[in-house]
């Protein structure tokens, strides 16, 4: 029987021969030093020991009957991303494909964008809506709903607004990564930043919709009273008001407003359905 020495952290097993044998937990296992000839290693079998740091626990499956090969093509990288150090990605064998396949749809992100009051939240309630009456998966990341959360400890300054849609951002991107058809519902004024969420996802897979409401209108609707606070000077920073909308400049969607008019959120969701379809996303 061979012994495995642990000296130094941290060592993660894998293996696709996961149709049988146990499954034993590794709780921060260390690199190991084995004795190979002890171990009757060969080579068949696509046992693999990838050397990376555990940042949590993980398993292993020991097949019945089967011994290990060790590769050194199987060796990852540590990798640093931003402040993050020491991290690996870790792939699955179950991906996007395999969850569009289940769900019969495609992954994507419909970002709605426009000033408070023009109809935003209404218009991914009634797309969600519509979508689930087609048996279609959907999730919305609301701009208010994902401050009460993730979210509440960021404020309305420029900084802080920029931080709020890069994590709205990343949070879709795995909405959509999952095969889901994420709704994000915010001002998200800037289009530095939006276009940064953009960036995030494949071609096509990030679907802008700019709800192109005039200021006046969306004043007078004021469904939250904030015009009126930003007016009286007890809101700072208020889109519209004292700080500025950027609109975009090539979305994939724009719903104008008609004069006196606007179409009903029902015929807004089907516009944005007739795209989809269009595209090829309400299917796998």
């Amino acid at each position: 029987m061979a012994a495995l020495k642990a000296v130094r952290p941290a060592i993660s097993c894998s293996s696709s021969c996961f149709e049988s044998g146990l499954s034993v937990p590794l709780s921060k296992v260390g690199f190991v030093k084995m004795p190979l000839p002890s171990l009757g290693f060969n080579g068949g079998n696509n046992a693999r020991f990838s050397l990376v740091q555990a940042a949590e626990e993980s398993t292993v499956a020991i097949p019945n009957g089967c011994a290990a090969v060790i590769s050194g093509e199987n060796i990852r990288q540590m990798a640093t991303n931003g402040k993050a150090m020491n991290i690996v990605w870790h792939k699955s064998s179950v991906g996007k494909i395999h969850r569009q396949e289940l769900l019969q749809q495609k992954g994507c992100v419909i970002w709605i964008t426009g000033l408070s009051g023009s109809g935003k939240s209404t218009l991914a309630c009634a797309l969600s809506q519509a979508l689930y009456s087609r048996g279609k998966l959907t999730y919305i990341l609301d701009g208010d709903n994902v401050r009460h959360g993730l979210n509440r400890d960021l404020s309305f300054k420029a900084e802080d607004r920029a931080e709020n849609i890069r994590r709205i951002g990343e949070v879709a991107k795995l909405f959509a990564d999952a095969g889901i058809i994420c709704i994000a519902s915010v001002i998200s004024p800037y289009r530095r930043d939006r276009d940064a969420c953009r960036a995030l996802l494949p071609e096509g897979d990030f679907i802008e919709v700019f709800m192109n409401v005039p200021l006046k209108i969306c004043e007078a609707r004021d469904p939250k009273g904030l015009y009126k606070l930003a007016r009286a000077g007890k809101i700072k920073g208020f889109t519209g008001i004292d700080d500025p909308y950027e609109p975009p400049l090539n979305c994939e969607l724009e719903l104008p407003q008609k004069g006196n008019s606007c179409a009903s959120p029902c015929e807004m969701a089907v516009t944005v359905i007739s795209y989809l379809e269009e595209k090829g996303y309400l299917q796998a």
